[in-house]
């Protein structure tokens, strides 16, 4: 009896101690387990948090980027419209001087023609304010051809009258002056004095025409000088 016992006590102790280590092998890998998930899941959370590091740093080098982009496209928009504002006053300076040239060549007289008439041999040919016309005109320096061009010039506006008066236009004296008190600027005396009116009338013809022949050739093509 004591032996069976003793037999049976071993098994049931073996059986024991295999029930034992089945039940801590199980614990042990359930807790393996457990563990490889813990370790999995931060591995994931970490990989996770790298990625959306990267996703971050991404998104600011591309709001970098485009910011950059904007900057860029901005300050090329300001080039071109400064570039074409300074276009537009160029071709607005270059139409204006265009413009002016033209208005200049339309007031300028045409080109004289030279006179082909006789020539007088001198001032001698001639009397009365036209003898005194012809010898102040020798004095400026013109020729003895350009008086032919003078005697025609002031026969047609005054027949070389020193009071002549046109009250339409309130022109006045040999040189037809608009006003007559322009020709003040030769003399006081030029109401009455021929000589101041043609200094005065000399002065004019040289500087708007050169010469005599010039205020001839715009009288002719104008109808006035």
């Amino acid at each position: 009896m004591t032996r069976l016992w003793s037999r049976f006590g071993v098994r049931a102790l073996a059986v024991g101690i295999l029930v034992v280590g089945v039940g801590g092998g199980y614990y042990l890998g359930h807790d393996r387990r457990v563990q490889e998930q813990g370790i999995d899941a931060r591995f994931a959370a970490e990989a996770q948090q790298a990625e959306n590091v990267v996703l971050k740093e991404h998104h600011l080098d591309h709001e970098s980027m485009m910011a950059q982009r904007r900057d860029a496209e901005a300050i090329a928009a300001q080039r071109a419209r400064a570039a074409a504002k300074a276009a537009a006053e160029r071709a607005k300076r270059a139409e204006e001087a265009s413009r002016k040239k033209r208005e200049q060549k339309a007031e300028e007289p045409p080109p004289a023609k030279p006179y082909t008439g006789p020539i007088p041999a001198s001032c001698n040919e001639y009397s009365g304010n036209r003898k005194v016309g012809c010898a102040l005109m020798l004095a400026d320096g013109f020729k003895i051809d350009q008086f032919p061009c003078l005697d025609k010039l002031w026969s047609r506006e005054s027949g070389w009258n020193e009071k002549a008066l046109n009250e339409g236009s309130g022109a006045y004296g040999i040189p037809q002056a608009k006003p007559g008190n322009k020709m003040a600027t030769a003399g006081d005396d030029w109401q009455t004095s021929a000589a101041t009116q043609i200094k005065w009338g000399l002065g004019y013809i040289e500087g708007r025409y050169d010469d005599p022949c010039g205020a001839w050739a715009h009288s002719e093509a104008e109808g006035w000088y």
